[in-house]
């Protein structure tokens, strides 16, 4: 793939990426002022308690098709910011470790790394959607929990990859020395 390609490719994911998290901000910001509880706040209960106090606040059918709604369009955001970090990770490799070697090899895997906590992120939506469908049991919720963690660790991951990204396109856009005239 060219560089530019990479590089508008790698832009578009990461402006679409932004507008579902701003959409997912506003819509769970109302939730939480309406109710007291957004779907972030799950991400913190760890027991069938956390979540079934949660669930409870939801119980009004707007509040849980609200719910639902942000559980539901996460799963638009995440491969959108998992494919952003990846191609951070492209980029942050062509720019800093042009030649093979130990440290492109390190960029490399570290690109998989964001593609993990995206699947981490399915994993813990997939089993919150089922307490609320189904009811919270302690195993469940640890499971969500965990998940969580996963997911966490590896965005943290992906932000820095992403800033190595920003760094790496401002760098590979940088006139070389060969291609500025001599005085």
């Amino acid at each position: 793939m060219r560089l530019s390609s990479l590089i508008r490719l790698w832009v578009w994911t990461t402006l679409l990426a932004l507008v579902a998290f701003g959409i997912l901000a506003i819509a769970d910001s109302k939730l939480k002022a309406a109710t007291g509880f957004g779907t972030v706040d799950l991400q913190s209960a760890w027991d069938a308690l956390g979540f079934k106090r949660i669930f409870a606040a939801w119980i009004a059918r707007p509040h849980a098709a609200a719910a639902g709604f942000g559980l539901g369009f996460d799963y638009l955001f995440m491969p959108l910011y998992a494919m952003s970090f990846y191609f951070s990770a492209i980029l942050a490799r062509e720019a800093f470790a042009p030649k093979r070697g130990l440290a492109r090899r390190a960029i490399d895997y570290l690109g998989f790394v964001p593609l993990i906590g995206a699947l981490a992120d399915a994993v813990e939506n997939a089993l919150e959607y089922s307490m609320l469908l189904g009811g919270a049991t302690d195993s469940t919720a640890y499971a969500a929990y965990l998940a969580t963690n996963v997911k966490m660790t590896c965005f943290y991951v992906g932000l820095a990859l992403l800033v190595a990204g920003i760094v790496g396109v401002m760098t590979l856009r940088r006139p070389k020395k060969e291609d500025t005239p001599s005085p």
